[in-house]
């Protein structure tokens, strides 16, 4: 009798409608218990598959340090922020201590295997310093090049001295700098509304 009522039972639902389905499954999960329900649970996440999962919770902790590697400073401080997890991930000395060492950021103690993140506060503390210390200027003496000497030329001076007057003379002189007027009739405007009005012109004259 089961079988026969279950077997009428798929057919009837192969016969509904996608909302008659959903209303069928609420129902039926209301009428379970709480071991059903967790079955039900089970069955599903075996079927269905996971999005949107944390990677970090899946894989080993190698490999997430190894995901987190790639990613610049700017980058893990934003990954410290998703939860506490990322947070403890994010600030381990495995990931900082290269980022310092490229640089040659060296810590200055020894640090104890209880303090955690002393990579990362270095690693900020060095950025401030640089942002704080100005760039040195290099000395005069740099920019000194030694045996330089002037080249010769087989055109003598005289001649040099004369070419270079034809060529100013040659020239055309400016036109003296012209004063601005004082009474400028460039910013008149020929509209209708700023033409005086013919009763007042009669009163003035």
């Amino acid at each position: 009798v089961f079988e026969e009522r279950r077997a009428l039972l798929g057919k009837w639902f192969d016969k509904w409608t996608d909302g008659q389905r959903r209303r069928i499954l609420v129902d039926l999960l209301e009428r379970c218990s709480l071991s059903q329900q967790k079955f039900c649970a089970k069955e599903l996440q075996a079927r269905v598959p996971i999005e949107a999962i944390d990677f970090t919770t899946r894989l080993p902790r190698v490999l997430s340090l190894y995901i987190f590697s790639f990613l610049d400073p700017r980058s893990l401080c934003r990954c410290a922020q998703v939860s506490w997890h990322w947070k403890y991930l994010s600030e381990l000395d495995q990931l900082w201590m290269l980022k310092c060492l490229r640089f040659g950021w060296l810590l200055n103690f020894c640090p104890t295997p209880f303090e955690q993140g002393v990579w990362k506060k270095h690693y900020i503390q060095m950025v401030k310093e640089l942002r704080l210390t100005r760039p040195k200027t290099p000395s005069k003496d740099e920019f000194i090049v030694i045996d330089v000497q002037p080249v010769k030329s087989n055109v003598p001076e005289r001649k040099l001295s004369v070419a270079g007057l034809g060529t100013s003379r040659g020239k055309k002189e400016l036109p003296p700098w012209r004063s601005s007027d004082r009474n400028p009739t460039d910013t008149i405007r020929y509209n209708y509304l700023d033409n005086y009005d013919p009763i007042e012109q009669a009163r003035q004259a």
